[in-house]
């Protein structure tokens, strides 16, 4: 796919469209994550879906796009970091994204810069009534990207996106003696 040729990808994989229903996934950085997804509005493409898995690597955005000319989605994906995840807002360049966004805030605590009504859907909004949002996680129930998920059939990926996927070596046992 050349859609995104010259912004700076973290990983490109081509998946098996007939086990996941996805062609191509792409790892950004946040920062680019604007201009790849304008690129996919100026082909043609509409956004399905915005999830966010709360990972001990961090929160991972998950896009999905998709267009009505063939079948194949194209998927995003964004790891942040830090305890307050913030992310830009593509809400101005897909209007379907405005109530994504303010789900995952809601329920994920993820922050939208640049949103323009981020306030919660179902959830309290009031900030003497607001919660912590329901959907992360202790560290005890936190796990790898590597446990939930595949690279799949990589073409170019960073050292440290692949470093995500990589199992550690055991450890030895000392030997006795």
């Amino acid at each position: 796919m050349k859609l995104f040729d010259n912004l700076p990808i973290e990983c490109k994989a081509r998946a098996d469209y007939e086990k996941t229903g996805q062609e191509w996934v792409f790892f950004f950085k946040p920062g680019v994550l604007r201009k790849a997804v304008q690129r996919l509005y100026k082909d043609g493409w509409f956004l399905e879906d915005l999830l966010a898995l709360d990972t001990t690597d961090g929160m991972l955005l998950v896009y999905h796009f998709d267009k009505m000319s063939r079948p194949g989605r194209v998927t995003l994906k964004v790891l942040t970091s830090g305890t307050e995840p913030k992310i830009p807002t593509i809400s101005d360049i897909y209007q379907g994204a405005d109530w994504h966004e303010r789900e995952v805030y809601d329920f994920h605590g993820v922050v939208f810069e640049g949103h323009p009504n981020l306030i919660p859907l179902l959830l309290p909004a009031e900030e003497d009534q607001r919660i912590e949002p329901p959907l992360l996680k202790t560290d005890k129930k936190r796990t790898g990207l590597k446990n939930l998920m595949s690279l799949y059939e990589t073409e170019v990926c960073s050292a440290a996106v692949e470093a995500l996927f990589t199992e550690e070596p055991a450890e030895e046992a000392p030997a006795e003696g």
